[in-house]
């Protein structure tokens, strides 16, 4: 189970960005995650007239490692990390929680 899913709002804790916060567009694979406005580069396009595309420099988001973000609790107002909690359901079936470590709140799925 991913801590991290598409739609949390995170925050990064080590590079460039540090301090800033957005919401997880993409998981790219199992470590790595695209962040709105997080870890941009500009990049040099050409102009396509058979697609219909003006040239120019365009802002890209790159990946970025999930160790480099936390999740950000808004109750708290901090990155946060996640554990995993198990609930037994009266039907018998486990769920599995993602709750916040220091509060140990449920966190909500976006």
């Amino acid at each position: 189970m991913n801590k991290i899913r598409k739609g949390d709002e995170v925050i990064v804790i080590t590079g460039k960005d540090k301090g800033k916060r957005g919401a997880v567009t993409q998981r790219v694979d199992a470590e790595y995650l695209l962040v709105e406005g997080i870890n941009l580069a500009k990049k040099h396009v050409k102009p396509n007239p058979m697609k219909g595309t003006t040239g120019g420099i365009v802002e890209q988001a790159l990946p970025i490692h999930q160790s480099n973000v936390a999740i950000f609790n808004k109750a708290a107002g901090k990155a946060d990390r996640v554990g995993i909690k198990t609930v037994n359901e009266a039907d018998g079936t486990v769920r599995r929680l993602r709750v916040y470590k220091s509060s140990g709140d449920a966190v909500k799925a976006a």
